[in-house]
């Protein structure tokens, strides 16, 4: 249950910055930003705390070269379902949720990895204060 709460986050924080309907905060922000700055520069805010805490929390857990591994496989299967005909590269709205759902994937991953690589392995982490 905890990686999907933590993906569900993720997914969540990427979904509310950007996404292809109208509502998303690079959208308003675009559109009403001049009107409400105050008010978009704090939700700005509030969405770049979101991520300071999942990309250090990645970037400690995997490094940068794992996340660009993660991100290579799901390119590579990506690339499987393009070459079954299983989604294609016009539909740019389904591409558009497929970043935001392989970038939340990667951001959960990394924000339990530790437990994860205790649980696999039993090796326990410098984190861990058991």
């Amino acid at each position: 249950m905890g990686i999907l709460l933590r993906w569900l986050g993720a997914f969540l924080l990427l979904a509310a910055t950007f996404n292809p309907t109208e509502w998303n905060y690079v959208r308003w922000a675009t559109l009403h930003g001049t009107h409400q700055f105050p008010l978009a520069v704090f939700l700005g805010l509030i969405l770049g705390v979101g991520y300071v805490v999942y990309g250090v929390a990645t970037y400690r857990s995997i490094g940068l070269f794992g996340f660009f591994f993660l991100a290579a496989v799901f390119v590579a299967g990506v690339w499987v379902l393009l070459d079954w005909g299983v989604v294609s590269l016009s539909n740019s709205v389904l591409n558009t949720w497929l970043i935001i759902f392989v970038l939340s994937v990667i951001l959960a991953i990394g924000l339990v990895w530790a437990k994860l690589f205790h649980r696999l392995s039993g090796q326990i982490t410098d984190d861990d204060d058991n």
